[in-house]
């Protein structure tokens, strides 16, 4: 049995860490690979927390391509071969005329859960405008999609299964920045790396519109690091890169970010 009370200790998401513990148990008495449904990204934070300190269980984290935000895991003993192909996934197409109603991510999840498909059930939602959407799913929901997804706000839709290699990704564009700064605070950095005002940047912090690798942070004095994400709703992430002190005592900071 893995040692349940200290992995959970200290961990937000207790209730479906606790989930991943269980299935990490069923995978090690039944010599099988078993697969969690779908984790937001504070939730896979805390699940690579957690496994990172277990030697007898591994895992594969794949959400359908590679900056997927919602995921799932494989998990197996160490010893058990275990690659991304391990982790299965399904992809529809969800193909309607939104010309005249347009439809937002909110709308096309809206319409999902309102079919009784729980949350976890489903992956990210890629929006391609006036002809619809594509949502990753697990398979085992595809049949029940295609029967009851009928409608997306005042618009008629057709839900066909795809291959996971017809999603239609738009690659992120990178914007590389040097910024210099007094301290490494988040209100300080996040301002210069989104090009906002420090007031304005703290109106986000205190709104709860910034996290920072996928965990809510309320503290515009929050200190950042080499390799923190910071991500800014409706705006985008940034990367902390490398980061270097002037002979003034002032903080060269490296930022990508990602439109």
């Amino acid at each position: 049995m893995l040692p349940r009370v200290e992995l959970l200790k200290g961990l937000e998401n207790r209730e479906t860490i606790a989930r991943v513990i269980d299935l990490a148990e069923q995978a090690i008495k039944t010599w099988e690979v078993v697969v969690t449904d779908f984790l937001s990204p504070p939730e896979l934070v805390e699940v690579r927390q957690v496994f990172d300190r277990l030697t007898e269980i591994q895992l594969v984290v794949w959400g359908g391509y590679p900056q997927a935000e919602r995921q799932r895991c494989a998990i197996a003993r160490a010893d058990i071969p275990l690659s991304q192909e391990s982790v299965t996934l399904a992809a529809v197409d969800i193909a309607g005329n939104f010309l005249f109603d347009p439809a937002t991510h909110r709308d096309f999840l809206g319409s999902l859960l309102g079919c009784g498909i729980v949350r976890e059930k489903t992956g990210d939602i890629i929006i391609l405008g006036e002809r619809g959407a594509q949502a990753i799913i697990v398979p085992e929901m595809v049949e029940f999609l295609t029967l009851h997804l009928q409608q997306v706000r005042s618009v008629p839709v057709q839900v066909k299964e795809i291959s996971l290699t017809d999603l239609k990704i738009r690659e992120p564009k990178k914007k590389e920045l040097t910024t210099v700064e007094a301290s490494l605070r988040l209100d300080a950095i996040a301002s210069a790396g989104f090009g906002l005002s420090r007031s304005k940047m703290v109106d986000f912090i205190n709104s709860g519109d910034v996290r920072v690798n996928w965990k809510d942070v309320s503290q515009s004095s929050y200190n950042l690091k080499m390799g923190d994400l910071v991500a800014l709703r409706g705006k985008g992430r940034l990367e902390v890169g490398e980061i270097t002190v002037t002979k003034k005592d002032r903080y060269r900071v490296q930022l990508t970010r990602f439109l």
